[in-house]
């Protein structure tokens, strides 16, 4: 799939043991394969069907998607800032295709 851009929002810095948020926003249709196109054909089902963030090596949050999540999903959830690392977010498709997007922490 061409153009699927994924943006992630995690804090620059945070204090050891502070709880922090992580929010993100992927660019992709999400078709369910129950809509019809305009010659009455079913558009073949494509969606992002698993989610992972890792905070340096470590998953801390995962998520199964289904054909329910709307297009251009949002997810924002919270983890505890342990040390300075990379935060890096994986969506797998339908089609084997993996998107990533990741940032660094600072952690005092």
């Amino acid at each position: 799939m061409q153009n699927v851009k994924a943006r992630i929002r995690v804090p620059e810095r945070a204090k050891q043991g502070e709880i922090i948020e992580i929010k993100t926003l992927i660019a992709h249709p999400m078709e369910s394969g129950e809509r019809t196109d305009e010659a009455g054909s079913k558009v073949p089902r494509q969606i992002i069907n698993r989610f992972v963030c890792t905070y340096d090596g470590e998953v801390v949050f995962s998520a199964d998607w289904h054909p329910s999540i709307s297009a251009n999903p949002y997810l924002a959830f919270t983890t505890v800032a342990t040390k300075s690392g990379e935060i890096v977010l994986s969506w797998t498709d339908d089609d084997g295709s993996v998107y990533l997007a990741s940032a660094h922490i600072e952690v005092e």
